[in-house]
């Protein structure tokens, strides 16, 4: 068991930052790598020209690299937001108007995972608007995602760095994944296990993998504190990941750690132990 036994994956929209987007796939290959995540790379817009598509698209092709999560829009991230799901008005409005955009993107590319973050509480605005707002929301994402073979995940973040966002406990995620699912009947929306957020929310996090691993479908891993690559914290992430193994889940392990320096962060994990089986 160990890391050698995981499938994991680099989050190119936190590690080797440094380049430009589409240089990350090959410098993550180049790293002994072949798959890859992404937050959504267009900041400011949900709906890019088909040609910035096409040539991200070119990019992680050339490297040989397999795409295997990509967010919705969710505005600024990083930065301030935290998913639009769930905000009233214009960002509601882009988040729809992007949910064919990645679903398109992601069958272009063959991936298979789409996380939708929820977004902030918003002052003066009634908890209960918000929350029937994400839900609609989440049952168009998850047919779209369904209609193109992907499944809908749905976060955890944590509540020291995100305040404002309403799922900072597994429980609280796993109630909007069953409710997504008994509106739409497809059974597609999953648990996005992100074992940084939940133990900086003092999760107990064998249990959490105990109760929800068959529930999951993406897996995302840093150290506490700090946020570092594994062994640079307090964590006993190769233990958790033996025990994710141990209950059933054979997903992706996505790095979402920081590193100033990504190619040099990957000590803890060996060459052979990189590309994705």
């Amino acid at each position: 068991m160990g890391y050698s036994d995981q499938r994991f994956d680099v989050n190119l929209s936190i590690l080797f930052t440094e380049l430009p987007l589409l240089e990350r796939p090959a410098a993550a290959a180049a790293a002994g790598f072949t798959a890859v995540e992404l937050w959504w790379p267009w900041i400011d817009t949900p709906t890019p020209a088909q040609e910035e598509l096409d040539a991200l698209k070119k990019a992680l092709e050339d490297a040989g690299t397999q795409l295997v999560g990509l967010n919705f829009y969710a505005g600024r991230l990083p930065g301030p937001d935290r998913g639009a799901v769930s905000v009233p008005g214009e960002e509601s409005d882009r988040f729809r108007a992007n949910i064919d955009v990645a679903a398109d993107f992601a069958a272009s590319v063959g991936c298979k995972a789409l996380n939708a973050l929820y977004g902030n509480r918003v002052e003066g605005v009634d908890p209960a608007v918000q929350d029937e707002l994400a839900l609609e929301n989440l049952v168009v994402a998850a047919r779209a995602a369904d209609r193109v073979g992907a499944i809908l995940l749905i976060e955890t973040l944590n509540k020291p760095e995100s305040p404002l966002y309403p799922l900072v406990s597994a429980p609280s995620a796993i109630e909007v994944v069953d409710k997504v699912n008994e509106a739409t009947g497809l059974g597609n929306a999953k648990f996005l296990l992100d074992l940084y957020h939940l133990a900086m929310n003092e999760e107990d996090l064998s249990e959490v993998i105990e109760k929800y691993a068959a529930r999951t479908g993406h897996v995302q891993i840093a150290d506490k504190p700090g946020r570092g690559a594994p062994g640079t914290g307090e964590l006993p992430l190769e233990d958790l990941l033996d025990q994710l193994r141990k209950a059933g889940y054979q997903g992706f392990v996505g790095l979402e750690y920081k590193a100033e320096n990504a190619a040099e962060s990957f000590g803890w994990l060996p060459a052979g132990a990189r590309a994705a089986e």
